[in-house]
């Protein structure tokens, strides 16, 4: 089979078995939750029926779910914060397999909670599942971008958001009432999580590990060069094998960073202000919220509400579309570009989209403008924002202090996400038809951000970007104000 011969084989099928049980349960966990809402809810109903004799009032089935949604980016936050010491502690491939432990108990708790007549144990599931996506969330792209080499960097890195486009899509078309959308197959819809875990326990123990986890964490060379000459398809690896021992040298006798050792550290000042500003951006940009708002936009267009469900399908597959175009031209154009022209792309689209909800009831084609939107500003979040903002830890920090940069990318996305949920529908009755206006100010500040602050990284190596980044933070600090004014002569001669 020619497939088997091409070099970049083994490189390939890391990427897919990294991706299919990391990003990929994300997105996939994050919709499917949306398609069996109904039902969940009356099987809590039934269930505190069934124990106590009486219905639950409706503001409390409601608070049960609202737990059991929110549960899932709590768990995320854990998993986000266990993230750093696994995989210093066991490794990047490591970390992802025993990460699936979670996935394992999570099906077992969906699958039976019907029959147990146990809402908790879905709730239970849920933060698991959430630990889960916290946990592969960060590893997974640091594993791809320490085993990619720096000509396929970018674009291997930005396959972790085409995993997580891929898991929505996936959650969307299985969720549908024609397959485990109905009300007798929805335990069967949540612990469907099983079959990405069990496929990444298959592949992934046949797979090397990150050879600058292998040379510069564990100093085995011997076990790094064999790595480094799988992922390549080649024996001749003697330049970049150079490279790692270079940055290895320059790693020699520290240790890893712990989280609060990053703000502590001025050299550290750019990086870590880059990745909070642009992390925080991307989460507080509104895509997640138009997701949310999709489905009223579409039926006020006048699709039928039985139709709804096929046109959601049609979001997932823009953001899949552009993930894979971002991936594609990531290295041509570079971090920088991608992230521009998403975020003004995104405040072009928004202000049209407030315009047209602002008019919907005046002129009869606003609608169907504001739907257009929908599809045109999730677009837009897929060209840039969606995957070049995970690529910024692998590559502004180096060996010691990426799995820290990595919880602190998970800290902001889990609880920004969390609190984001939260105060959505408040949002919605205080703002109305303005519910974008502060979104579309984050997305003006992370163009004028990136544009302005963020240095390129595109074709160079992890030594060059330290380096870099260590001479803007040097020169920033050691800068001195020069005197303007007439020269001051000290003397006492008259």
């Amino acid at each position: 089979i020619p497939f088997l011969r091409f070099p970049g084989k083994v490189l390939f099928l890391t990427i897919c078995a990294a991706g299919i049980g990391g990003t990929f349960q994300f997105g996939y966990n994050l919709s499917i939750i949306n398609a069996p809402t109904l039902y969940i809810q009356e099987f809590t109903n039934e269930t505190w029926q069934a124990r106590t004799g009486r219905a639950l009032p409706d503001h409390l089935v409601l608070l049960v779910w609202s737990l059991i949604v929110s549960l899932y980016p709590l768990g995320g936050l854990f998993g986000a914060l266990l993230a750093g010491p696994m995989a210093i502690t066991l490794g990047r491939k490591k970390s992802l397999i025993v990460n699936n432990i979670f996935v394992l108990v999570a099906a077992v708790l969906f699958g039976f909670s019907c029959k147990a007549s146990s809402f908790e144990m879905i709730m239970l599931g849920r933060l698991l599942m959430g630990v889960n996506a916290g946990v592969s969330m960060n590893i997974q792209p640091m594993y791809l971008g320490e085993s990619a080499p720096k000509e396929l960097r970018g674009a291997v890195a930005m396959t972790s958001a085409i995993f997580t486009a891929l898991g929505i899509v996936m959650g969307q078309v299985v969720g549908l009432r024609e397959l485990l959308g109905g009300p007798q197959a929805w335990p069967l819809l949540l612990a469907s999580c099983l079959v990405p875990g069990v496929l990444q326990l298959v592949s992934l123990p046949l797979l090397p590990e990150s050879p600058r986890y292998l040379l510069i964490d564990n100093g085995d060379t011997k076990a790094c060069l064999a790595a480094l000459q799988h992922f390549r398809g080649t024996r001749d690896v003697t330049s970049e094998m150079e490279e790692i021992e270079k940055e290895q040298a320059s790693c020699q006798g520290r240790r890893a960073r712990r989280l609060w050792e990053l703000f502590q550290d001025r050299t550290l000042r750019r990086q870590v202000i880059s990745l909070v500003v642009l992390s925080s951006a991307m989460e507080l940009c509104g895509n997640d919220s138009v997701y949310a708002y999709a489905s009223s936009v579409f039926q006020e267009a006048g699709i039928p509400t039985e139709k709804v469900q096929y046109a959601i399908i049609g979001t997932g597959s823009c953001e899949l579309f552009t993930a894979f175009i971002s991936c594609v031209v990531i290295e041509r154009v570079g971090r920088r570009v991608l992230l521009i022209v998403g975020y003004s792309l995104m405040t072009c689209w928004g202000t049209i989209f407030t315009v047209a909800l602002s008019l919907q009831s005046s002129f009869p084609g606003m609608p169907y403008l504001a739907m257009s939107c929908i599809f045109a500003f999730i677009l837009s979040f897929g060209i840039g924002p969606a995957g070049v903002t995970g690529i910024l830890a692998t590559e502004l920090f180096d060996q010691t202090a990426r799995p820290a940069a990595y919880m602190v990318c998970g800290i902001l996305l889990w609880t920004i996400l969390f609190l984001v949920g939260l105060s959505f529908p408040f949002l919605v009755k205080a703002l109305s038809h303005f519910l974008y206006v502060p979104f579309l100010f984050v997305c003006v500040c992370g163009a004028i951000y990136a544009g302005l602050f963020l240095p390129e990284t595109k074709g160079k190596t992890f030594l060059d970007i330290t380096e870099e980044l260590h001479r803007l933070n040097l020169t920033k600090r050691t800068r001195v104000p020069t005197w303007s004014d007439p020269e001051v002569i000290q003397s006492t001669e008259l």
